[in-house]
């Protein structure tokens, strides 16, 4: 597993499903199985009590200044406060009592009592037990627990942080002081130096609106937190049910014993200015996006089989109450969740009550893509960030004695650039009693003691790269260590035939070596050396080794990579509604960030990754990379915009992003996991959703477009069928809402029709931030479209308010995709982009079709 972290973190895929209201006849039948089911109440959550508290009292939630002059999410009446217990326990003792009631005298384990969020409780039961709960007056919804899986020192440079967004607010010593990122991750190693709380003179006190603890343990003793790491805490008890949790390498604490969580939470928060060394080499000094803000850690995923719903939503429950002003999810659902909507399952809804409360929720979009439609996060409320690249690249090569270099990858040094040193490979250079019968896998370089130290002291060692390294049954270090037993000078791998397509990354290598990545090169370099051989004519047997070489070395990284590019594994819409994929009128990803090749911190137990095992940084890919990076600087907008509400965090985010690369051409998105550099082509909206985040305009984004809770509340009514399953989740009724909003209605920065059926006329409503400023208005059509915006020009003074009425008229029948745009081009030097995305058109009634 662990030579997967070039590609993406891949936990175990557990047997995962929903049950809505009521069981199946045939599951209920099966009273001898027990399982996990997460209980909704019809009760309102403390958040939303809070909420309507304000409502009556004629309050605003987002202008009750502090003393500290921070902005409090809510005033804290009488008891509800969050940091007081007393709510909590008094909503899980009447859990308790409708348990007892509905399950007389029988056994059951309640694992959590939701509260704050959620009014529920998670509880291990059989079906005919949840049969029984979904019969109470009080229970509104029952769910079957499912499983979860997690999907620097260079981006904060590429993204222009130093020269940009970090001066506007003082430079790195003060980025993203004062804001608080949850994260719900596997976890985090507090002794690296990326959590230290002492690395500037420059005051830095814990903020005053967030309460938390910091659990301790003997993995996780007394003093692990400080005024940078605010808060620990883990939840397993969905895990631990099912007799699946592993103490000795998951931990029953906040430490990480995977690597994945305290590398997500360095790349958005970590300190300014730590040295990133691995393998004895140094790769220059790493920073997190707000390396001022403050982390607070909610482990619910573990190394050895991923995480369950109920502990996520525990976390996520948790870090609400405690005060965070913005959540990372690096997770994903392992299947899309069944029902009428994607957006209906415990997670999204959970994340809905956070956005309410004003916390702004970043998820990473999965890592797998490319295929249409394979995005695994859906909701609107939630920022769905995919995965991009950057333009540093480690490069290697091996010169060949017939002049012919060989391009590979390995972070390791090279060999004397003055000298060719022999070529032997493995299979010729056993010991006289070995053969090939004693191990099958002795070319892999795994055991020194078959090799005959005399042939290979002082040369190149060929070894062989095979699906057993992918597998995580051969490894890198320990080929490296029969190498040095053996005294060579250096080691080749070559990639093995039947190891098709696979990505490789750079590998850290302690000595001089070469990881040669494709069979088609591999050939080259084994041809060379086969045809260099001298032989004895009768016996066969070689007496002299031919080949010689010399490596280069990957340390010095190259900065002159056309980049971003959305990578090929990056997950893609259009964004299913339902488990049919039908097209929802949402566009996703919400936009691109740096996720591949990611410099950052690295636990110190962490097994994730076999090669980075004991270091304290680790090169990783994936969304998972990428959703960090944007939590951190959606830190940073909560820093200088402490009013804007999640919604306007994401406007401001996504209608500045950048549409071209660092050569002035359109963003390229690979199209193929094989040769993606070969397989590409200019990226879509449902590539790279708005584009590739551009930080410092996003600091200054002149007009943003706001959505609240009740415009996703109208937006959930007004999927059809869905009024029962609102009140299910989350207490309201959809009647209250004196009108419903279809999706491509929201007020998002993009506008996204599946079906466009002749014509559609949607609104966007614009907000002005900034100074007074006068916009000229231009779009780009959809293919198949025609489109027409009123009005075209207009002056909007601060704070005012100016609405958009986009025209939309099908022009053929047409199935395929097509995308436009519409830019707004201020004369203060603001510019705005709203991606336009069109599935289906039908330029004749299709009602009867």
């Amino acid at each position: 597993m662990g030579n997967f972290h070039c590609l993406y973190l891949v936990l175990l895929l557990l047997c995962s499903g929903f049950f809505v209201n009521t069981l199946s006849q045939e599951d209920s039948g099966s009273d001898a199985i027990t399982a996990v089911y997460i209980v909704t109440l019809k009760q309102a959550p403390a958040a939303h009590r809070f909420e309507e508290q304000l409502r009556r009292r004629g309050h605003h939630r987002f202008h009750n200044h502090s003393s500290s002059g921070r902005l409090n999410r809510f005033h804290k009446p009488g008891n509800n406060s969050r940091s007081h217990p007393s709510s909590g326990s008094y909503i899980s003792r009447v859990h308790d009592s409708i348990l007892r009631r509905a399950l007389r005298g029988e056994k059951y384990l309640k694992l959590y009592s939701y509260h704050y969020l959620v009014n529920g409780f998670a509880v291990f039961i059989t079906p005919e037990q949840a049969n029984k709960l979904s019969m109470r007056r009080e229970v509104a919804n029952i769910v079957l627990d499912f499983s979860v899986r997690t999907a620097t020192t260079h981006t904060p440079q590429f993204l222009g942080l130093p020269k940009g967004a970090w001066t506007q607010g003082g430079g790195f010593e003060t980025a993203g002081e004062g804001i608080v990122i949850g994260f719900i991750d596997t976890g985090i190693d507090p002794t690296h130096p990326s959590f230290a709380d002492d690395v500037s003179e420059h005051s830095y006190p814990v903020p005053a609106h967030f309460s938390s603890v910091c659990e301790v343990t003997r993995e996780f003793p007394s003093g692990s937190c400080n005024r940078k790491l605010v808060g620990a805490r883990h939840f397993a008890a969905s895990a631990i049910t099912r007799g699946i949790f592993n103490s000795s390498q998951d931990y029953a604490s906040p430490f990480d014993g995977d690597g994945h969580g305290t590398h997500t939470a360095s790349v958005a928060a970590g300190n300014h200015g730590i040295p990133v060394v691995v393998a004895g080499h140094y790769f220059g000094n790493a920073s997190g996006m707000a390396p001022r803000a403050h982390i607070a850690v909610y482990k619910a995923l573990y190394k050895s089989f991923g995480g369950f719903a109920a502990d996520v939503v525990a976390g996520i429950d948790q870090a609400a109450q405690d005060g965070v002003d913005i959540i990372s999810l690096s997770i994903t659902p392992n299947r899309r969740p069944p029902g009428i909507a994607t957006f209906f399952n415990p997670i999204d809804m959970a994340l809905l009550s956070a956005v309410k409360a004003g916390i702004f929720v970043v998820q990473a979009a999965g890592n797998t893509g490319p295929s249409p439609k394979s995005m695994s996060s859906f909701s609107p409320w939630i920022f769905t960030v995919g995965a991009a690249s950057h333009d540093r690249a480690y490069s290697n090569s091996i010169i060949l004695g017939n002049n012919l270099t060989v391009p590979g990858v390995g972070l390791a040094p090279g060999t004397d650039t003055d000298e060719m040193y022999t070529l032997i490979s493995a299979v010729h250079a056993l010991c006289n009693d070995t053969t090939l019968t004693n191990d099958m896998y002795v070319s892999e370089c795994q055991d020194s003691s078959y090799f005959n130290e005399e042939l290979v002291q002082g040369n190149l060692l060929i070894c062989s790269y095979s699906i057993r390294f992918v597998l995580g049954l051969s490894t890198i270090k320990q080929a490296l260590e029969t190498a040095k037993n053996l005294s060579a000078a250096g080691v080749v791998f070559y990639m093995d035939p039947f190891v098709i397509g696979f990505q490789l990354n750079p590998t850290p290598l302690e000595m001089p070596g070469i990881i040669i990545p494709t069979p088609e090169d591999s050939k080259i370099l084994l041809q060379y050396y086969n045809s260099s051989l001298e032989r004895n004519g009768l016996s066969r047997k070689i007496t002299r080794f031919g080949a010689v070489a010399t490596i280069s070395g990957g340390l010095k990284a190259n900065y002159s990579i056309t980049a971003p590019k959305a990578m090929y594994y990056s997950a893609r819409g259009p964004d299913p509604e339902d488990s049919f994929l039908d097209d929802s009128d949402i566009m996703k990803p919400n936009l691109i960030a740096p996720g591949n090749m990611i410099w950052a911190a690295w636990s110190s137990l962490g097994t994730d990754s076999v090669e980075f095992q004991g270091e304290s940084f680790a090169m990783m890919s994936g969304t998972s990379m990428a959703a960090p990076h944007i939590a951190g600087l959606a830190a940073l907008l909560k820093q200088k915009f402490p009013h804007f509400s999640p919604a306007a965090i994401a406007s401001a985010l996504s209608t500045t992003a950048t549409l071209y690369d660092n050569s002035g051409g359109p963003i390229m998105a690979q199209r193929a996991y094989a040769n993606p550099d070969l397989n590409q082509s200019p990226a879509t909206p449902f590539d790279m959703g708005s584009g590739f985040v551009n930080a410092t305009s996003a600091l200054d984004p002149g007009l943003i477009l706001d959505s609240t809770y009740d415009d996703y509340m109208s937006f959930l009514c007004g999927i059809n069928g869905s009024g029962p399953v609102v009140l299910n989740y989350t207490g309201q009724n959809c009647w209250t809402y004196n009108s419903t909003v279809g999706s491509a209605d929201l007020n998002l920065p993009s506008i996204t029709i599946a079906r466009l059926n002749q014509s559609k006329t949607v609104e966007r409503a614009l907000t002005n931030i900034a100074g007074n400023e006068t916009y000229k208005i231009g779009w780009s059509a959809p293919y198949g479209v025609s489109v027409k915006v009123t009005p075209t020009r207009f002056f909007i003074g601060t704070g005012e308010k100016q609405v958009l009425t986009i025209i939309f008229n099908a022009t053929m029948n047409h199935s395929v995709a097509s995308f436009g745009r519409i830019g707004l081009f201020g004369d203060q030097g603001h510019k705005l982009n709203i991606p336009l995305s069109v599935i289906v058109k039908f330029s004749y009634n299709a009602t009867n079709t």
